[in-house]
């Protein structure tokens, strides 16, 4: 149980590695990617995506600190990945588990193989859990469901507005990095998608994928919502 609970910790320093990474520039993208199968197993990759901005985070790693958040170095983030990596593989349902860090262009990568959705929920729900107690605020700890006898995907989201209000608490600086900060989708899918319930997701031509792309604003201040319901034909 100790060992479960230091690798949770692990992996949340993790997050908060790349976080700070973020708070350095305000160019990042956050990319989603899920491949689900019919029998509802897949791959997930998440994509930190910083390269918008490499010349100058070239520079700041070779910083302590800028406007007071800690710059990690390249062993920081290193051994972070590998704790995210070990967390992991302690969640059941979880395998094929790859990191990369490419710190020619300031892209991180995370990705598995999960042998269904409901998997995908106990990757982050001891992370919520941390978060909702540490900032009081109420994410829903489930974030993905798949029903392969209807053929229907979620993924699901709600809003806390106490996000916004530790939004307004930063800095004024702070608040700017996020103004080109973006959180982009994609799911794809071996059956047609017949509809999706999120009017900022776009369906691809064939049918077979969907995009949502959301600024980091408006996910922010609740203007917009990752929460989507895809509706896939049998």
């Amino acid at each position: 149980m100790y060992r479960i609970r230091t690798m949770i910790k692990k992996f949340t320093q993790y997050v908060l590695l790349v976080f700070s990474l973020t708070f350095c520039t305000s160019c990042f993208e956050i990319l989603e990617e899920i491949n689900l199968n019919e029998n509802g197993s897949g791959s997930m990759l998440v994509t930190f995506n910083l390269s918008k901005s490499k010349t100058k985070l070239a520079s700041i790693m070779l910083l302590d600190s800028v406007n007071g958040y800690k710059v990690p170095s390249k062993d920081d983030i290193n051994l972070a990945l590998k704790d995210a990596e070990n967390h992991l593989k302690t969640i059941k349902g979880i395998t094929n588990i790859k990191k990369t860090a490419d710190y020619q262009n300031y892209i991180f990568t995370l990705s598995c193989d999960f042998d269904k959705v409901a998997n995908l929920d106990a990757v982050f729900q001891d992370l919520i859990k941390q978060q909702n107690k540490k900032e009081k605020t109420n994410f829903n700890t489930s974030n993905f469901s798949y029903n392969s006898d209807t053929n229907n995907f979620q993924r699901l989201f709600s809003y806390d507005s106490n996000i916004k209000k530790s939004f307004y608490k930063l800095k004024g600086e702070d608040r700017k990095i996020f103004n080109d900060a973006s959180y982009t989708s994609i799911y794809r899918f071996k059956n047609s998608v017949k509809s999706v319930s999120n009017t900022n997701a776009k369906v691809s031509p064939n049918k077979k994928a969907v995009l949502l792309n959301i600024d980091a604003m408006s996910l922010i201040l609740g203007e917009k919502s990752v929460a989507n319901t895809i509706q896939l034909s049998k």
